[in-house]
């Protein structure tokens, strides 16, 4: 099966109040079924404003958060393993009827989900100069 596709990244508010994209939201229509990615406790399973979320305690202060989440029969407290069924993606929240909202909260903090997925691109170190000299190679 093909991992999902990104359709909207995360975007760190300049601050804890500011307007950002706490979150990534993957493609996925109306009735798709959701997987627990990992062993975990539900925080909270209920509606909030206008749209069904479900909340994942991992343990270490790691929290993560799925929106529209239809959650078939699960409360707080329940606990789900790797792969078991969620729920649904339902409707609600700013991309309705075509994706899944993840958040990750970190002791509180929101991080992006992407830390915790094997698709986090690498890092590259680029040459501090154009031409890609050192300092002992410019200094002859």
């Amino acid at each position: 099966m093909a991992p999902p596709r990104i359709v909207q990244a995360y975007a760190a508010p300049p601050s804890p109040y500011a307007a950002g994209h706490r979150g990534i939201d993957l493609a996925a229509a109306t009735s798709t079924v959701v997987v627990a990615p990992s062993d975990a406790t539900v925080h909270f399973a209920g509606v909030v404003v206008d749209r069904p979320v479900l909340t994942l305690d991992h343990g270490s202060g790691i929290l993560s958060s799925y929106e529209p989440l239809l959650a078939d029969g699960l409360t707080a407290g329940d606990t789900v393993t790797r792969g078991s069924p969620l729920g649904v993606v339902g409707t609600g929240a700013h991309c309705s009827n075509s994706c899944l909202h993840v958040g990750v909260r970190i002791d509180g903090d929101y991080v992006s989900p992407l830390l915790f997925f094997d698709r986090v691109p690498r890092s590259v170190l680029l040459p501090l100069r154009a031409g890609g000299s050192t300092d002992r190679q410019a200094r002859g």
